[in-house]
């Protein structure tokens, strides 16, 4: 007998379906109460879905168990778009004592582990047309849960894997995909899953990697799988697309431990990032998490373009909000060794940004006193990138100039350094005061402190040279090496001797010529506050 099709269904404008009104209205709570709401005697009932999770594929599915009694082989393939369209049909009652969709469904979930990894995949592919619908996250919940405790049993048992069924009865893989055949060919275990998962749309991944964290899975391969995903997907896709893809990227990672990322993978997605318009929020994520490993950056990294539309070569303010999070955020210790490090580096970058003829005064100041004191030893390189920097800015005025050199640390400044500013003319009779005065007090405190030291000698009359007589001293046999370090010092005391009288000569000299016109003599300025 021919069933009557009195119902036409609409599904998303995709397709239209004729079907039994009574019949599937006695599964679908939904359908039924669409038809109790009907009226009139129109012989052909019109429903409209406009968001039926699936489309015209889900809804042919479950027609099929309808008019099969409530029966249908339930597969990874189709299991996402039944339990979807199960629960928006709300298909919960049961017919000819058989259970409904829904429990089905949840009774096939349960058999999850029985999968294989391919139709694990297959599964996943499925509902991922279906991310919109709420209810199928349980279906990807499920799946890639167990898709992670594979990937941790691997892990655990990589030294069997290569004598292993990959369909053994601990763990099941797809025996025709790639990931097993990686397996027996050598390639990385602890990567073999990478490929595979390249499937995923971004959302996917993040519901990966949080099911990863949770499983405790190491960190350092999570990241390898992130950085291996963003550069494959970065050459796919709109260009919304890939602003999703480096936005989840820059947020899974920022949920690992820092420790765990490689500094220059971070710099890599940056150079990616810097061309999209991604949110201010992972902007700031990925500043942190680079800012936390300056000290590992070189400095082809900082080397940065400006942005388009600004002036001047190179991206100062980025580097600057670097140094910010190293010093004031971030989840790993600033210690003095690795501040000096970063100092090391910034003197690099500010002596290549120096000759920019558009970088303000302002800037350089800024990434110049960046850092505390303590980072740097020696000042000398700051000094070197000033002198470039008013090399190029010739028009800057004695104040702007008096600014500047209030980046350096007059007393770490070496006595070649201190000598060639006092001859300086780019520089303020400011500065070369300073220089001299603190090289002269420095080396005083040298020769002092030698001569306390060497207490057997005796400096000469009427002069301020010392002389070390290490050669006469009675000592052991055995204290070769206490007499070697004292002739060592002697010789370093008459270096000095001349270089402290080379300065007094070259300060008498350039302060002449400096005050010049000046008939009553100025003392001298104190430093920059």
């Amino acid at each position: 007998m021919a069933i009557c099709c009195d119902l036409e269904v609409d599904v998303n404008g995709e397709e239209t379906f004729m079907v039994n009104k009574k019949l599937i209205s006695s599964y679908s709570g939904r359908l039924s109460k669409l038809s109790g709401k009907s009226t009139g005697s129109a012989r052909t009932f019109k429903v409209i879905f406009n968001d039926f999770p699936g489309g015209a594929e889900s809804f042919e599915f479950m027609s099929r168990y309808c008019y099969n009694n409530g029966r249908i082989d339930i597969t990874p393939y189709n299991i996402s778009l039944l339990h979807s369209a199960a629960q928006y049909m709300e298909m919960y009652s049961s017919v000819s004592g058989t259970q409904n969709l829904s429990e089905q469904t949840e009774k096939s979930l349960h058999e999850i582990n029985e999968w294989t990894w391919s139709e694990i995949l297959i599964c996943i592919k499925q509902s991922q047309g279906l991310f919109s619908d709420a209810n199928s996250l349980a279906v990807v919940k499920r799946c890639m849960d167990s898709l992670v405790g594979r990937m941790a049993l691997s892990s655990e048992s990589s030294s069997s894997l290569s004598t292993s069924s990959p369909d053994s009865s601990s763990i099941r893989f797809s025996c025709d995909t790639r990931s097993t055949e990686s397996l027996r060919n050598g390639f990385s275990r602890a990567t073999w899953w990478f490929e595979d998962l390249l499937v995923l749309s971004s959302e996917f991944v993040e519901m990966l990697i949080k099911s990863m964290v949770s499983q405790k899975l190491d960190h350092a391969m999570i990241v390898r799988f992130l950085v291996y995903y963003q550069k494959n997907k970065s050459n796919t896709g709109t260009s919304d697309e890939k602003q999703r893809i480096i936005e989840i990227v820059i947020e899974m990672l920022y949920i690992l431990d820092w420790k765990s990322i490689l500094c220059k993978s971070l710099f890599g997605i940056l150079r990616v990032a810097l061309k999209l318009n991604i949110s201010k929020s992972c902007r700031n994520k990925l500043e942190k998490m680079i800012g936390s490993q300056l000290d590992k950056a070189t400095l082809d990294n900082l080397l940065i373009p400006s942005p388009y539309g600004t002036t001047y070569l190179y991206d100062t303010n980025l580097v600057l909000r670097f140094l910010r999070a190293l010093q004031h955020g971030g989840n790993c210790q600033v210690t003095l060794m690795r501040l000096k490090n970063v100092a090391r580096l910034i003197d690099l970058y500010i002596a290549e940004v120096s000759p920019d003829p558009c970088l303000k005064p302002s800037k350089f100041l800024a990434l110049a006193m960046s850092l505390p004191d303590s980072a740097r030893d020696s000042y000398d390189e700051i000094y070197r990138a000033i002198d470039i920097y008013l090399e190029v800015h010739a028009g800057l005025s004695e104040e702007e100039k008096t600014k500047i050199c209030c980046a350096l640390n007059y007393e770490k400044l070496s006595a070649e350094a201190c000598i060639h500013l006092a001859q300086n003319k780019k520089f303020s009779s400011r500065s070369a005061a300073l220089a001299l005065r603190f090289q002269q007090l420095k080396l005083k405190n040298l020769l002092q402190g030698a001569n306390s030291t060497c207490h057997d000698g005796s400096p000469s009359e009427g002069s301020d040279q010392i002389v070390v007589y290490a050669g006469k001293l009675d000592l052991p046999d055995d204290s070769e090496k206490l007499k070697a370090h004292l002739q060592g010092m002697q010789c370093r005391v008459i270096e000095l001797e001349k270089v402290c009288r080379k300065m007094q000569s070259q300060m008498t000299k350039i302060m002449k010529s400096r005050v010049g016109s000046h008939s009553n003599a100025r003392s001298l300025p104190k430093l920059c506050s």
